[in-house]
């Protein structure tokens, strides 16, 4: 199958009108988007946008072998007026079927938001699904079976992207997958930082009126292994952290921190922490990476960094001088060396965080200039191996790697 996306935004299109954001001020010329509208093989067309004659004919595609107008959108009737020459427009009942004169075939998707989804299947067996804005899908692994993956699928990923983690839980999505983000906003951040981050979700954004081969693998992009996130206090680098692996299922959070009894300040930043991530993944406190790192299984996020690094001078007594000189120091860094490895050997995709301290300040103590020493040569050992590296600042991700 062949599709082309005659628009790629939002339902208020980007930019919506009359909003005076960054975002908004930014999508201009090819940055702008028009609603998402999908047309397969020119016979088949899903959703009715504003200026859609328009759209197709800058996309080099003309409507009138368009044979069937299916709605995703919650509206009982059609969204504009419908151009000349187009057949009546209809929705498909969810789970219900329809079989098309041109070969294709339609399965009607239930969402779990207002709307209804499309499983389009080609003559020639190639598969997609499309999920309209703010939808996931409902009822899947209701048979406990696992889902044959999609050729292609196109959703809001950015909007949503625990549909994105619930389809590949269900294994609709899987690694040679196309994953197409529509219904882009003014939410999502400027073009750079969107193909940035849809990239580390597996998935991928293309512009208004380009045409796509349904099974041509080659573009998918590779989701990185291992990611170091750095920043300092309230850089948002936490959430940067959450964020990448947002669309991945069962992600296993590894809090470093412990407990630290009666600190109410700090059980409320733990919980702000743990209410802000999906109910799907899983935490575990533990200081013992290197195992976690060895093992199979789903997505890691260590949160963080420093604070591993601080337990672990407390065990080796590294604030004491005579300590450090005496041991100290060769075994702290016999255990950095070991967690430095078991990051290299991963294969399990892991996200750490770690704060970036100093900054030309010397610590006024001996154990705080040991400490800032100590942390920056364990971020530079780790970032030597990392695929990906990012600065956090004022909430954005400068990459470096």
């Amino acid at each position: 199958m062949e599709i082309t996306l005659l628009g790629t935004g939002a339902p208020q299109g980007l930019p919506r009108p009359g909003c005076p954001c960054a975002a908004c001020a930014a999508a201009v010329g090819p940055a702008a988007r028009g609603q998402t509208s999908l047309l397969v093989d020119g016979t088949l067309l899903i959703d009715l946008t504003p200026g859609l004659a328009l759209a197709a004919a800058r996309a080099g595609r003309s409507l009138s072998g368009v044979r069937q107008v299916l709605l995703s959108h919650p509206q009982a009737g059609p969204a504009v007026d419908l151009p000349p020459g187009l057949p009546a427009p209809g929705r498909v009942p969810d789970g219900e079927r329809l079989a098309l004169l041109t070969g294709h075939k339609v399965r009607a998707v239930a969402a779990d938001s207002p709307g209804t989804g499309y499983e389009v299947t080609g003559p020639a067996g190639d598969r997609l699904l499309y999920l309209p804005a703010g939808c996931g899908p409902a009822g899947l692994n209701g048979s406990g079976e696992r889902a044959v993956p999609y050729d292609m699928v196109l959703l809001d990923v950015v909007g949503r992207p625990d549909a994105l983690a619930r389809l590949r839980a269900a294994g609709a999505v899987g690694p040679t997958t196309d994953v197409i983000a529509v219904h882009l906003g003014h939410e999502a951040p400027g073009a750079p930082e969107t193909t940035r981050r849809l990239a580390a979700a597996g998935a991928r954004a293309v512009p208004d009126g380009r045409s796509l081969t349904v099974g041509a693998y080659e573009a998918v992009p590779d989701v990185p292994r291992r990611t170091l996130v750095l920043g300092g206090a309230r850089s948002g680098k936490s959430v940067e952290a959450e964020r990448r692996l947002a669309s991945f299922p069962g992600v296993v959070y590894v809090a470093t921190s412990g407990s630290r009894g009666d600190d109410e300040e700090w059980a409320h930043r733990v919980r702000t922490h743990r209410e802000r991530r999906p109910a799907s993944w899983r935490t575990e406190e533990t200081r013992d990476l290197v195992p976690l790192l060895a093992a199979d299984g789903p997505p890691l996020l260590i949160d963080c960094l420093a604070l591993w690094l601080t337990h672990a001078m407390d065990e080796v007594d590294a604030w004491d001088d005579e300590a450090w000189g005496h041991g100290g120091r060769r075994r702290l860094t016999s255990r950095v060396e070991e967690l430095t490895t078991a990051w290299r050997a991963t294969g399990r995709t892991v996200v750490a965080v770690s704060n970036e301290v100093g900054s030309g300040v010397v610590p006024a103590t001996a154990s705080g200039r040991r400490f800032r020493d100590e942390l920056g040569s364990l971020n530079a050992a780790l970032a030597a191996e990392s695929d990906h590296v990012l600065l956090v600042v004022a909430g954005l991700a400068v990459p470096l790697r």
